[in-house]
């Protein structure tokens, strides 16, 4: 398979950036999270499975939207009915499966990445050898209880306050704000930030993100507000690696729930790992992983 970058045309006629890294007979397609993120954070995964002497060839891609592929125009209401939608980058998944011509692989999600895994694997697990949910819930009540909670236990109760009056008025580029918004992001999300993916200006899809999102964190107030996929779990038959950063947050107790009510999966969690564990923490991050798909392959797995 081509090594690289390769652009690729979907039926719709938009174009996803998509890049391919190492060898061997073991696929594992990457999705990132956001939503309105992009890959770069899974850029040396196959340098580090390597690291681990395990062979695979990775594919990544940026979602619809994202820095590197198409960017519709989603202030055209028909546009944005038709492509920010949960049923778009489920299938979208499933297309550039199709357009790189992978099967039976193994599909690894982050954040938002790990829900789609979670559809994914409930809908199309038919092409899959394993899946791997990457610091995401199946509730989003959870994860919102979660965070908030994290922000009363490192911030004084004034700092809580003013967030909250900010976030009650929208305004979000508040300095102050923002001040206290990379305390927690540094403890918590980008506990290591290599200057490798560092960028001059914000390079998040804010139309993708604030569809889903919304305005930050703290407050989700697009769709996935209603994210629950807690009664299809059960549907998900391949065996499943559920993986979240010691402090992060998602809430490690939700990924312990999810591990019992998926039936066959295995819960690992990162030391000083935050929400972006495969770089805080990547010698043990990619050591479960790699052990994860050494298992499946020798049919070796249990939870």
């Amino acid at each position: 398979m081509k090594q690289g970058t390769t652009i690729i045309t979907l039926d719709n006629g938009y174009h996803l950036w998509t890049n391919t890294q190492g060898t061997g007979d073991i696929h594992l397609l990457a999705l990132h999270g956001g939503p309105g993120g992009n890959h770069e954070y899974w850029e040396d995964t196959a340098k580090q499975l390597a690291n681990q002497r395990l062979n695979v060839q990775v594919h990544m891609y940026d979602q619809l939207g994202s820095w590197y592929s198409d960017q519709p125009d989603y202030s055209d209401p028909e546009i944005a009915k038709k492509y920010l939608t949960y049923d778009y980058f489920l299938d979208e998944v499933e297309e550039v499966r199709q357009k790189l011509g992978i099967d039976k692989f193994y599909l690894i999600g982050q954040s938002w990445g790990g829900a789609l895994v979670q559809m994914y694997a409930a809908k199309y697990g038919q092409h899959l050898k394993g899946a791997i949910i990457s610091s995401m819930v199946d509730n989003i009540d959870e994860y919102v209880e979660s965070i908030n909670h994290i922000r009363e236990t490192v911030l004084s109760a004034d700092q809580v306050a003013y967030m909250q009056q900010v976030e009650a008025k929208g305004n979000y580029d508040d300095a102050k704000y923002q001040s206290y918004v990379g305390i927690l992001n540094d403890g918590y999300v980008d506990r290591k930030k290599p200057a490798a993916i560092s960028h001059l200006i914000d390079t998040t899809a804010t139309a993708v993100y604030g569809a889903f999102q919304g305005d930050n964190e703290f407050v989700i107030k697009g769709k996935l507000k209603e994210w629950n996929f807690r009664e299809h779990l059960k549907e998900i038959q391949v065996p499943t690696l559920l993986t979240f950063g010691e402090h992060e947050t998602m809430p490690i107790a939700t990924g312990k729930k999810m591990a019992e009510l998926i039936p066959h999966s295995r819960f690992v969690t990162t030391p000083e790992g935050g929400h972006h564990h495969m770089i805080d923490n990547a010698p043990v991050y990619y050591d479960h992983l790699a052990t994860f798909i050494r298992d499946v392959e020798s049919d070796n797995f249990n939870a």
